[in-house]
């Protein structure tokens, strides 16, 4: 015969464990549930822009260790990384990565890019390689950006007008 107090003890163990499970599978920190839109690392550098020519420090983009997602800014407006091939020694370094496909135009959408650079007469001249990158509601990109194969390669940002 079970006393009523142990069958209670049991359930109620099993709601422990049912909820300990439930709150760590759906907030066990996994990245892939946390939406980039809305976490992400601010990029604001100026020295980034299409229009810097003026390069007295050249940067380079392969030093950085890049970890998640990132948003484009100069200075207080929205910006991000070309879609056409970008002039030599300009968004402060030697070859500026541009992406060789148009952004996403839905917005939630991810799509995968690939990354060239312009040097030397080649508007992809070094290795390329391929970044994530999706449109937010609200009208801006996030990037997943990844290392270069070079220096001195850097992101361009360009203002956005979507």
């Amino acid at each position: 015969m079970v006393k009523a107090s142990n069958f209670a003890f049991v359930r109620l163990n099993f709601y422990k464990i049912f909820f300990a499970f439930f709150f760590f599978f759906f907030t066990s920190g996994d990245s892939q549930n946390v939406d980039p839109c809305n976490s992400y690392t601010v990029l604001n550098d100026e020295w980034r822009s299409t229009n810097n020519i003026n390069n007295p420090v050249l940067h380079c983009d392969q030093s950085i260790n890049w970890q998640g997602w990132y948003r484009l800014f100069l200075g207080s407006s929205n910006a991000r990384i070309p879609e056409s091939c970008i002039d030599t020694n300009r968004c402060g370094t030697h070859a500026p990565l541009w992406i060789t496909h148009p952004h996403p135009t839905q917005p939630g959408e991810i799509v995968t890019r690939t990354v060239c650079n312009n040097w030397s007469g080649s508007c992809c001249r070094f290795a390329s390689h391929t970044i994530q990158v999706k449109l937010c509601y609200g009208n801006y990109y996030v990037y997943k950006l990844e290392r270069p194969s070079e220096c001195y390669l850097a992101y361009c940002a360009g203002i956005v007008t979507i």
